[in-house]
């Protein structure tokens, strides 16, 4: 069911941290399988994750959702307390990635504003059923946690909000202990628990089977710590003054430190633990000093757009007509501060808006482990540089294309294990998912060691669907490949629910090309296929050469740009079909002028009246012509209007951008024209 009175910043933050938490629990659960079996800390991760899913669905009310934690949660506690040896590990992983499957699409639903009706009564049934199997194969022995624990957190000051989160703390605390109690008892319906909590800290008794090492790495994740004091109880004599048998309340439990405690206090200059000494810079290891806050990506895009207008504003400033002529050296010095400071505030930004590739390669390992049992075949997959970070809005594009090259390469390129074999290669195949920088851009790098592409079988099917554009004889290898690419390709004879369907690598291309991307393939035959994925840093604010064409402005990329020079009459030759080329330094390329591209009135039409400007992509180069350059700028990219994009589309444009002197700049799509 869904709650109509929620509160709009807490769905956010169980949207933001459900989706954290699954991400979590998918890595977990297949980490787990790959080690063959479940370990400890698998298992209490897991315990612990379902544990907060159960937690914070149940307070938003999204109940199926906390159900099917609950049922996961009491499956793990029994896992983690009795330790069973007989088990089916594999049916274990299916199901909890089952119940993955259901909070996703749960969580999906919510985010989109709909009703979370999912029901997840046949799961959690399923979860019962396992839970009931193991339980008869298994015996009984119960662990009984033996360390005691007592601990006094201080929030920082200004933090606000102390009784939620120490109301969030033992919450999470509860998936390390069975038995907690703390002080102030009414956290959250007695606002005076805050002043408490700010003049004495708040006070945490529990008995747990973890070390001293396990729970104080636990709070040192608290976040907004300032101050922690912990100690933990050393023989059966004290650990009765701490828990009464008969009623379970703890009996003078919050005392003072004595010699039998290990005790960590990081705000003192010299701390003691185990009866050593070590220096404050040792301390500070121990102290995580919590600073990151959550902030919604619409607020991070507006700030994007504000810094960009600010770009805009400036040049405007600098660049005004109203100048020309003038000798204002004070004016230079100040807009010379002026635009350190934007470029400054500019590249701060970019770097908040940077993500690390890593979130999305993981994903990749469920869609291998998934294929991998349905098809029978046997393939790791190895994951390089996913430290690599790009434009949070570039990911979101980036994501479809990767699963799709990704289910192509399990499903078409990596042979079966017995053809593997007979091939003289390993059982196992191998797809590696690479990122790395490359100036500007980042490459994503997928390859598979499996059979390769068949450049016959591909031109045979591109002939068939009459999409070869030249003869086949002037084809590179590398054109070839790229007919894969194409809407409607497919050389997969047989329908499968993966693939042969002709569509899904196109997506690939047409979302990479949306992000101002390019994709190339090779292969070689047994050896496996590598495709490309060549991605800008970012969308929002780019380096740009102004050139100008009769009235008209464009912009190419700075990256782009191999030279400019000017022409001279005897460097222009004409090929035997009549298109123009240029010689430099004995190479021929080919000349695009913008003008009648375009169709753009300009007096300068003669070779020697303008300027070339040499333009680079991959292995492509491409001579633009155009009147003269006008200067070098940052620019704020913005998309075409929708209007112009219904009533034609326009190739070799990537987007328009706003001049100093109030003009409109086309963005010239160099990747496209090369492509022309």
């Amino acid at each position: 069911m869904t709650n109509l009175y929620i509160n709009e910043p807490m769905l956010d933050m169980f949207i933001f941290e459900t989706s954290q938490l699954i991400g979590q629990l998918e890595k977990s659960i297949l980490s787990s399988e790959k080690s063959n079996c479940y370990t400890l800390e698998g298992i209490n991760e897991i315990f612990r994750i379902m544990h907060t899913i159960k937690g914070s669905a149940a307070m938003m009310m999204f109940n199926d959702i906390a159900t099917l934690a609950h049922s996961t949660e009491d499956l793990f506690y029994f896992l983690r307390e009795k330790r069973p040896k007989i088990m089916d590990c594999s049916i274990l992983s299916d199901l909890v990635l089952d119940g993955v499957d259901f909070i996703k699409m749960e969580v999906e639903k919510i985010k989109k504003g709909e009703a979370a009706d999912g029901v997840a009564e046949d799961l959690i049934k399923k979860m019962k059923d396992f839970l009931s199997v193991i339980k008869q194969h298994n015996s009984t022995e119960v662990c009984i946690d033996k360390n005691v624990f007592q601990a006094i957190v201080y929030f920082e000051l200004g933090c606000e909000m102390e009784n939620i989160r120490a109301y969030t703390l033992i919450r999470n605390l509860s998936a390390l202990t069975h038995e907690v109690f703390y002080e102030p008892e009414n956290i959250l319906e007695d606002d005076d628990s805050i002043e408490y909590i700010r003049q004495d800290g708040f006070k945490i008794i529990f008995r747990t089977e973890y070390s001293y090492e396990k729970i104080h790495e636990f709070f040192e994740q608290t976040i907004f710590l300032r101050e922690l004091q912990l100690i933990q109880l050393e023989g059966n004599d004290k650990e009765q003054q701490f828990f009464n048998s008969e009623q379970g309340q703890p009996q003078n439990a919050f005392i003072e430190t004595g010699d039998i405690y290990k005790e960590v206090i990081p705000k003192e200059e010299t701390v003691h633990r185990l009866g050593e000494e070590y220096t404050p810079r040792e301390a500070q290891s121990a102290i995580v000093q919590q600073s990151i806050i959550s902030v919604s990506v619409p607020k991070l895009d507006k700030l994007m757009d504000l810094v960009g207008e600010m770009v805009i504003a400036e040049a405007m400033v600098i660049q005004n007509p109203d100048l020309k002529g003038l000798e204002l050296d004070n004016f230079q010095k100040a807009a010379r501060q002026l635009s350190k400071i934007t470029g400054e505030m500019q590249d701060m930004v970019m770097s908040i808006r940077m993500v690390p590739l890593s979130a999305t390669f993981h994903k990749m390992h469920r869609i291998v482990r998934d294929m991998c049992k349905k098809l029978g075949k046997e393939v790791n997959l190895e994951i390089m540089g996913e430290e690599t970070e790009v434009d949070k809005n570039i990911i979101e594009h980036i994501s479809d294309p990767l699963m799709h090259l990704v289910r192509n390469a399990l499903d078409h390129g990596i042979e079966f294990s017995e053809d593997r074999l007979a091939k003289g290669k390993s059982q196992a195949g191998t797809i590696t998912l690479e990122a790395k920088n490359a100036g500007s851009d980042v490459l994503v790098i997928l390859k598979d060691d499996g059979k390769g592409l068949s450049k016959e079988k591909i031109l045979k099917k591109a002939k068939e669907n009459s999409l070869l554009h030249k003869p086949e004889t002037e084809m590179s290898d590398k054109e070839i490949f790229n007919l894969i690419f194409l809407p409607g390709f497919s050389t997969k004879e047989n329908i499968t629910e993966f693939s042969g369907r002709g569509v899904g690598m196109d997506v690939v291309t047409k979302n990479i090309e949306m992000v101002g991307g390019a994709v190339s393939v090779d292969s070689m035959p047994d050896s496996g296929t590598t495709i490309t994925l060549k991605i800008p840093l970012t969308l929002a604010i780019i380096d740009g050469m102004n050139i100008k064409v009769g009235d008209a402005r464009y912009t190419i990329p700075t990256v782009s740009i191999k030279e400019s020079f000017r022409p001279k009459e005897d460097d222009i030759i004409t090929d035997p079909e009549g298109n123009e080329m240029i010689m430099v330094r004995g190479q021929c390329y080919p000349v695009l002028r913008i003008h009648e591209h375009f169709k753009v009135e300009t007096s300068s039409t003669q070779i020697c009246e303008g300027i070339i400007i040499m333009a680079q992509q991959e292995d492509k180069t491409l001579c633009i012509f155009a009147d003269e350059l006008l200067g070098q700028q940052q620019v704020v990219v913005k998309g075409l209007p929708e209007y112009i994009k219904k009533i034609k589309k326009i190739k070799g444009l990537a987007g328009c951008t706003l001049l100093g002197d109030g003009s409109i700049s086309l963005i010239l799509d160099i990747a496209g024209m090369i492509g022309l």
